[in-house]
């Protein structure tokens, strides 16, 4: 958009740093993964083994002279690097390998850019994207940083690229004044929500954990997932009816990944936001990897830095269809709460224990029995039912109502008080939770 670099091209050399701090190294495996998602033609995957970085092309010279020859001898049309380059950097690249030059963070843009499918989520990634961009401004036009003299042409003006500036502040405070009425209309959901005292719950987990796939499963929804990073983009609410709790909103989220720019966490904050204001956080947790732990953890950080940190969190360790001699089950702490359950979202196994789990968890000031209504009360009994609260219903032999019903104490406790009398008029039978 803003600037003249080489064309982009499908035929990538991947470029990994070996030997940096081992808390900002990152994994050549999901950095295929990552390429791969993208739509990348992988030529070859080169590792580099260097402990202080150079400030000119972050690798040695005599490496960048290398990978130069493989460039050009392979016909590359992208080389992306497996870490965080400076502009300067990503311009020094570029034009000794003459190709477009990637960083990290904008291969992870990039993927976002393609999945994105709703108004809101392309908003969300042209807001990461432009922020991305506006650091990289001055590589483009430095041809052009004079004004134009000559006849007709002299006096005040501005340079193409100050033009360039101006237009892209313009356009970030449009893309933040529309992402603030969502987040105002996320809110306003979220209020409604809580007033009919309907628990949400959001699943949260490293990229390709099995989000998707579990909220189908749990929903009968048919939300894109495939075995891929980032699959997920746009979040979706859907109403699930627990059978021991009622109604509650499951949502679906964006999948989170170590070193995730902060430019992304930024501009997703309306969506995040979904997880931080949540009753409870469902982790769902991929059981067969084998850096599952540096996975739980990496989400664990991207929860503190949205604040959702102190949440209830039930951890789902899913595709047990991978795994050998592991049953579906539920594991508690010591005072006998759900802590973990593990499950197969892929063929259905022990889904039935995450409802149970929920149910459990967000289920701990739940009124459960039966109220005996009187005919008067005609309109008291509409309500119930109107909330979905009401399990079966009788009559007894004056004729009154004998509702069964499952729901908060504090609702309870507000549609009785409306009648001007106090719950235990109206309770037949109670059981405790």
């Amino acid at each position: 958009m803003f600037f003249e670099r080489h064309g982009g091209g499908d035929r990538a050399l991947l470029v990994h740093l070996e030997g940096q701090n081992p808390e900002a190294r990152e994994d050549p495996q999901e950095f295929q993964e990552l390429a791969l998602s993208a739509g990348a033609e992988i030529v070859s995957l080169s590792t580099v083994t260097r402990h202080q970085p150079s400030a000119k092309y972050l690798i040695g010279s005599g490496k960048v002279e290398e990978l130069r020859d493989l460039v050009k001898a392979e016909q590359v049309d992208l080389v992306i690097f497996n870490h965080t380059l400076t502009p300067s950097q990503e311009r020094n690249l570029e034009r000794v390998f003459e190709c477009r030059v990637l960083d990290r963070t904008g291969l992870i843009l990039d993927i976002f850019a393609q999945r994105a499918r709703t108004h809101e989520g392309k908003l969300q990634v042209e807001l990461a994207q432009l922020e991305h961009m506006s650091t990289r401004l001055v590589r483009g036009w430095t041809h052009l940083e004079r004004q134009k003299g000559g006849i007709g042409l002299r006096g005040p003006g501005e340079t193409q690229l100050e033009t360039d500036r101006r237009l892209l502040r313009v356009r970030l405070r449009q893309i933040k004044a529309r992402l603030e009425k969502v987040r105002s209309q996320r809110e306003q959901a979220r209020r409604g929500r809580r007033r009919a005292d309907i628990p949400s719950v959001s699943l949260v987990g490293y990229t390709n954990a099995g989000k998707s796939t579990l909220f189908n499963a749990l929903t009968s929804s048919e939300v894109y997932a495939a075995d891929q990073l980032f699959a997920t983009l746009d979040p979706t609410l859907r109403r699930l009816q627990l059978d021991d709790l009622g109604p509650i909103v499951l949502a679906d989220t964006v999948g989170f990944i170590r070193h995730l720019p902060h430019k992304l966490v930024e501009a997703f904050r309306a969506t995040l936001e979904e997880s931080s204001n949540s009753d409870l956080l469902l982790h769902v947790i991929d059981a067969h990897e084998p850096e599952r732990m540096e996975q739980i953890e990496q989400v664990l950080a991207v929860l503190g830095e949205i604040g959702a940190e102190g949440l209830p969190i039930l951890e789902v360790y899913n595709k047990l269809d991978l795994l050998e001699d592991v049953e579906p089950q539920i594991q508690r702490d010591a005072d006998g709460k759900p802590e973990r359950v593990w499950v197969s979202a892929r063929d259905g196994r022990g889904l039935e224990l995450v409802g149970q789990a929920i149910a459990e968890l967000l289920g701990d000031d739940l009124f459960v029995g039966t109220l005996r209504l009187e005919q008067r009360f005609a309109r008291l009994r509409a309500q119930f039912f109107e909330l979905g609260v009401v399990r079966s219903e009788e009559h007894d032999e004056e004729g009154s109502s004998l509702l069964s019903v499952r729901l908060p104490m504090v609702e309870l406790n507000r549609l009785v008080s409306r009648a001007g009398l106090e719950p235990q008029t109206f309770i037949a039978q109670h059981t405790l939770q």
